[in-house]
Parts: structure tokens; sequence; C-alpha cells
């Protein structure tokens, strides 16, 4: 049968029918979570260079010199053998041999959304000079997942080779990860591998709005003497000269749409939902191995935090494969609540929003002609 736009304006069905992501249960073994640590398929071919700066930003001019600076400080450092040269390269270090240079290990870009700090997380990734194994990059999520599936001792054991380590999106959620990832990275810098990281959210302020992060102050505060932080000001560069988002389509539009393109997956929202609780976070890249679109339908709120929190993984898991998303039911921007939007993980709830929205747009030309 022919996969033409019909008459109506609709993909008529092919015979083939869509994968389900609720039909999915992936397995990953440990050693895949750690040679997948590298910037994903949207970020593969981004440099410094492609960065373009608003000129009305100087922050972010400023920004992509300090971290062209981090990298080339990088050119002799070797893990647990000490730095040939102090942060940033400025200048050598007096460092012994077995002794990680004094100061702050790591540059850490605060910014809003979309205004390119996994862009230049990626950059500095391909621009140190050293092979990809010794090079790691992933988000938040990923790293604490890496040591629930390795133990945290074979964790230290396998970054301390490392010469980078690079974290997206670091937030802290809980007293556990407070903790944990403060003994981790305190055991990385003392081995002397260099850390950079991105975030909505001030290295001091980490934690803040979720839990009583009075209460670890010291982890907290320890976190932030690890980085230079380096803010990177502007706006949401997805919805520069953007349309606004578009509007869902019709349950019958999705589903053709789904029957009528290779690859694509069709779920029911709600029933997503209650999938995503069965399968780790960890497993959600595998969950959308080889797809080329997902349609849903049925989309309404979110009901609950922790079921929002998990779509937050999905949608970046998403985003960074560059996968589109076709829905019908309520636009992306109404997942939310209010409570949910101004509560402590508002910050990745907007981000959820302006990655699904972005997504939404790439997706349509899965129903309209092309």
């Amino acid at each position: 049968m022919s996969s033409s736009t019909s008459a109506s304006g609709l993909a008529p069905i092919a015979d083939a029918a869509p994968l389900s992501l609720c039909a999915r249960e992936p397995h990953v073994p440990a050693d895949r979570l750690v040679a997948e640590m590298v910037p994903p398929p949207r970020f593969d071919s981004v440099r410094f260079s492609t960065y373009i700066p608003d000129p009305n930003q100087p922050s972010q001019t400023e920004a992509v010199q300090v971290l062209e600076g981090f990298a080339a400080g990088l050119d002799g450092a070797g893990a647990a053998g000490g730095a040939k040269r102090g942060l940033f390269g400025f200048g050598k270090a007096k460092a012994k041999a077995a002794k990680a240079p004094a100061g702050p290990r790591g540059v850490y870009l605060d910014g809003g959304y979309g205004v390119g700090k996994t862009h230049l997380l990626a950059s500095l990734w391909h621009a140190t000079p050293a092979e990809p194994a010794k090079k790691a990059f992933g988000t938040f999520v990923e790293l604490t997942n890496l040591v629930g599936a390795l133990g945290f001792q074979q964790t230290v054991q396998t970054l301390s080779g490392h010469r980078l380590l690079c974290i997206d999106e670091f937030e802290l959620d809980d007293p556990g990860d407070t903790v944990l990832v403060s003994t981790l990275l305190g055991k990385l810098v003392d081995a002397g591998v260099a850390l950079a990281a991105t975030s909505n959210t001030l290295p001091g302020k980490l934690g803040e709005g979720r839990f009583a992060a009075a209460d670890f102050l010291r982890e907290i505060q320890g976190l932030s003497a690890h980085f230079r932080t380096l803010r990177i000001d502007g706006e949401d560069y997805r919805h520069r000269g953007l349309p606004e988002a578009p509007a869902p389509f019709t349950d019958e539009q999705v589903t053709r749409a789904a029957h009528a393109t290779a690859g694509a997956s069709l779920d029911a929202f709600p029933q997503l939902l209650d999938h995503l609780a069965k399968v780790h976070p960890s497993r959600y890249g595998a969950l959308t191995d080889g797809l080329k679109a997902v349609c849903l339908t049925d989309v309404r709120p979110v009901p609950d935090q922790s079921t929002a929190l998990r779509l937050v993984v999905l949608a970046d898991r998403l985003y960074d494969r560059e996968v589109p998303v076709l829905a019908s039911g309520l636009p992306f921007d109404q997942l939310f609540s209010e409570e949910m939007l101004n509560g402590g993980y508002r910050k990745k709830y907007f981000r959820a929003i302006s990655r699904l929205t972005a997504l939404a747009r790439d997706a349509k030309s899965l129903v309209e002609p092309r």
C-alpha cells in the first residue's frame, strides 16, 4: 500500500503495525551504561566553532573562551597522575606528580533553558585531547544510575582513570543523592579527574525546595568547592523565531501517522505512564532504541510527581536521540499542574515542556503534506 498523503491530508494506514513502548522491557548490562557515557547523537557533531553566541549576551562568548582554555589545560593531564597545568590551563601548576592541582578542578555552567549549555559541554568533551574511553559524558541521572548498576567502589575505580567527567543537568533531588555524589566527586577529584557540569541551579542552591538542604550544607558546599561557576545568559534558543507549539492532532491523525511511518511507536499516553513505572529510568534510553517517531494518543495531565519525574527522564532521552513526538489530547505545556510548575522540580518540568515542544514541531511532517 502506498504511504503517500491522501486527499484528506491524512497518511493512509500502512500494512505494518507500529511498535509499542509499552511492550518493551529492555535489559541494559552495566558495561553498556559505561560505554554509552558519551555525548548523545544530537550532539555528535557540535564543536565550539558551531556554537553561535548571542551578541547581546557577552557571557556566552566568555563561556566559549573559558571552556576552550579548560580543554587546552587538559592536554597533558592524566587522572591519578597529577595535572600538567592548573585549572583552565592558565599557567603551569606546581603540582607534585601524585597530587591534583590546588583550587577547583571543574567548571559549572549555570543558565536557563535552551541557552546552549549542553552544546558547550559536549564541545568540551570533543575538544579534550583524550581517547573517548578516557572521557565520560552523561546526565546526572545517568551517573547515579551507573552507581546503582556498578556499585560505589566499582564506579570510583572505573571513572578514576578518566581525564574528564561531564555531568549534564546536575541536580540534587534527595539527601541520598547529595551524600552519594558529594563523596563520589570528591574521590574523583582526588584521583585527578577534571569535572564539568551544567545546571539551571547554582551549586550552593542545589537541593533547594526538594528536601531539607540546610541539613546537608556541608555536602553541598563541598560540591560547590569543586567548581568555578560560569553564568550563561540568554533566551531559549529552541523558541527563537519559531512558531508557537503546534496544537495536538486528532487520535485518527496520530494513529494513521504511526501506521504509515516505519519505525514509529504508538501508545496511549496513560498506559505509557503506567509502563514507565515498571522500567528503571536507566533503561529509558534502551526503551527508545531504533525508534524513528513516538506517537501518543490521549495526552492528559500527569497525575503525580513521581510519574512526572519519570516522564522528564523519557523526554530527555527522546530529545537526545532527536525522536519526533506526535500526540493527540492536551498540548505539552499542560502536562504539569500549577503546583508542580511552582514547586522544587519546576526547572525539570519546564525543560521537559521545552524539549517535548521542540520534538512536537519536528513531528508535524508526519501528518502534514511534505
